[in-house]
């Protein structure tokens, strides 16, 4: 196992805890590690089941997919902003080619 399997398993293991004490199942936590994909967010998903204490699946579920939602935002928020800084750059230097070539 390497360095990051061992972060996601103790991220995985943390959530089951924090599950258990509630009274679900441990493979719950596999199921909702496995559709959050990222060990921070699994460990944002436990401060939730640990301040929330949830009474229901359905809440559970409701939170998880807030929370992938919100990482999928993010990381398309982020994909536009670097299409832009690529584009805005392509535009500096066609801009640049153009002037150079004005001056010969």
């Amino acid at each position: 196992m390497n360095e990051q399997q061992r972060v996601w398993a103790r991220a995985r293991d943390g959530l089951a805890d924090e599950l258990n004490k509630l009274g679900y199942p441990r493979e719950l936590a596999d199921l909702l590690a496995r559709q959050l994909r990222s060990p921070r967010a699994i460990d944002r998903m436990a401060s939730y089941v640990r301040q929330a204490r949830p009474r229901s699946v359905e809440m559970l579920a409701d939170e998880m997919l807030a929370i992938t939602a919100e990482i999928d935002a993010w990381r398309d928020r982020r994909e536009s902003q670097d299409a832009q800084a690529a584009y805005n750059a392509w535009l500096f230097y066609r801009k640049t080619d153009a002037e150079e070539e004005a001056d010969e």
